[in-house]
């Protein structure tokens, strides 16, 4: 490892020891740890040195990028590393940290491995709005119009969720209605809260919370759920990899998007945004030996006892 990216969560001094002491073994293992003009404002009382470069450009070709943080934090990561093959070694600072490496419990080993590349790479897919033409140069997809304070785009332009794409009404406004189309026919249509969709690693997060199955990684395909449907019918669907996805807002009022937590627009009434799965798009670092069901044992408890 040579250059590594440093991404920290909002609460700079539950890191900072973690910081000073990542900085100290990169020193002595020759690496570089890179901290943007966000990450150095954040952590202001630290200096630059022979392993520590501060008001960094982010950089997309770097060896590494060391998360300190929860799944936010790691989503966000794997947002502006997604399609360069860059693994994202996190070390879990948040409640759950279902996509976290390490535990805080193991930071020495965890930045042992980090440093050394004692770590497998997990390859995860992302649900991509539009298609191959959509999103260049920053711009949204089709369907899409930047919305007030959204700043009108996702981390450097991805336009893609590694763990899901959630559709819902704005706060005061009526309940939406919101219909889907796979393959051309009409799957679901109902007044709802929102709609999410979820990759596999997504499907313990808002999808869950939906309702919705859990589905194992490595599964290939990607699961649609409503949130708070006025029906007693609405159910999650399962959908293959290759299917197309339509989303209709057959609302009267404009429904907001986020990808990954993160606001980047609306959908106007009357209009439809296209979705599709891709695989091999954001790369994880996994301890060896490391499986999904441990890890859902882990965070969420047994299924059943």
């Amino acid at each position: 490892m040579r250059e590594i990216t440093v991404i920290t969560h909002r609460r700079p001094e539950e890191t900072a020891d973690t910081l000073r002491r990542l900085a100290e073994a990169a020193a002595q293992a020759g690496a570089t740890l890179r901290l943007d003009p966000e990450e150095t404002q954040k952590h202001a009382t630290l200096e630059p040195g022979p392993a520590m470069e501060l008001n960094a450009p982010l950089k997309r070709d770097v060896d590494l990028c060391i998360v300190l943080g929860g799944d936010g934090t790691i989503l966000r990561a794997l947002q502006i590393y997604a399609g360069t093959g860059v693994a994202v070694f996190a070390i879990n600072f948040g409640e759950i940290g279902f996509l976290a490496t390490v535990e805080r419990s193991d930071i020495d080993d965890g930045i042992r491995r980090a440093l050394s590349g004692d770590f497998e790479l997990l390859r995860l897919p992302a649900i991509v709005l539009g298609d191959e033409r959509n999103g260049a140069n920053g711009e949204p997809p089709a369907g899409i119009r930047p919305a007030a304070g959204s700043g009108g785009e996702a981390p450097a332009g991805i336009r893609a969720a590694i763990n899901d794409v959630a559709i819902h009404r704005k706060v005061g406004e009526r309940v939406a209605d919101i219909a889907y189309t796979l393959e051309g026919e009409e799957v679901g249509s109902v007044r709802c809260d929102g709609l999410v969709v979820s990759t596999p690693a997504g499907s313990t997060g808002y999808n869950l919370a939906n309702g919705g199955p859990v589905m194992a990684w490595g599964v290939a395909g990607f699961v649609v759920s409503f949130i708070a449907p006025h029906s007693l019918t609405a159910r999650a669907l399962v959908v293959a990899p290759d299917d197309k996805l339509t989303i209709h807002n057959r609302s009267h009022e404009p429904l907001d998007v986020a990808l990954d937590g993160r606001p980047i627009g609306e959908i106007p009434a009357g209009e439809t945004i296209e979705a599709r799965f891709v695989n091999d798009v954001g790369t994880i670092a996994q301890v060896p030996g490391t499986t999904f069901y441990r890890r859902l044992r882990e965070k969420f408890g047994r299924l059943a006892s």
